[in-house]
């Protein structure tokens, strides 16, 4: 089994949940016991400030939106840059945090890029390996501007973009296409 961690996965519309509609994953973990992702296209109403006053009663001035991991509750999580607080890395430059201290010491020290997450995508053991062969996900590498972006809109429209034109090329077995179809 081949690790999908640090692989976007996009939401096809053979997938049934609709808790995954339009959505773009970044895989945290993933092995043969199951996998761990967050949705990046899902930003909540909730601003750090308004979670950080109710998490931690301090008063932070950002406002700056939470995100809506998935739908599996669990603790606080966070993506961000900064490596003294990494429990994961995700992809070069790119990291993972669940631990209390070290997301409290990412949002009072204010280091950036972050992002926070509440709730999770879970799949046990076999489950996405389930949902991708019936159809459901596709692939894409991961990069730091795809998970930092704050157009989640426009994150949803490059990567099923970029997508389109992998198929395509290689459907067509062309060395290159152009981003634009009237350079034809």
């Amino acid at each position: 089994m081949q690790s999908l961690q640090g692989q976007l996965l996009i939401a096809s519309p053979h997938l049934p949940d609709p808790n995954f509609l339009r959505t773009v994953v970044l895989m945290v973990q993933h092995d043969e016991d199951g996998a761990l992702g967050l949705v990046l296209t899902r930003p909540t109403e909730l601003t750090m400030a308004a979670m950080w006053r109710e998490v931690a009663g301090e008063e932070i001035g950002d406002e700056s939106l939470v995100f809506l991991g998935g739908p599996v509750q669990g603790p606080l999580m966070a993506i961000h840059s900064h490596p003294p607080c990494k429990e994961i890395e995700i992809l070069p430059g790119v990291y993972f945090s669940s631990d209390k201290e070290n997301i409290e010491k990412l949002v009072r020290e204010e280091h950036e890029p972050k992002r926070l997450f509440i709730g999770y995508s879970g799949w046990g053991e076999q489950q996405l390996e389930a949902e991708m062969d019936a159809g459901g996900w596709l692939l894409l590498p991961a990069e730091a501007a795809h998970v930092f972006t704050t157009d989640v809109e426009r994150l949803w429209k490059d990567v099923t973009g970029k997508i389109g034109a992998d198929i395509m090329r290689a459907t067509l077995h062309l060395k290159g296409m152009p981003t634009d179809p009237t350079m034809n």
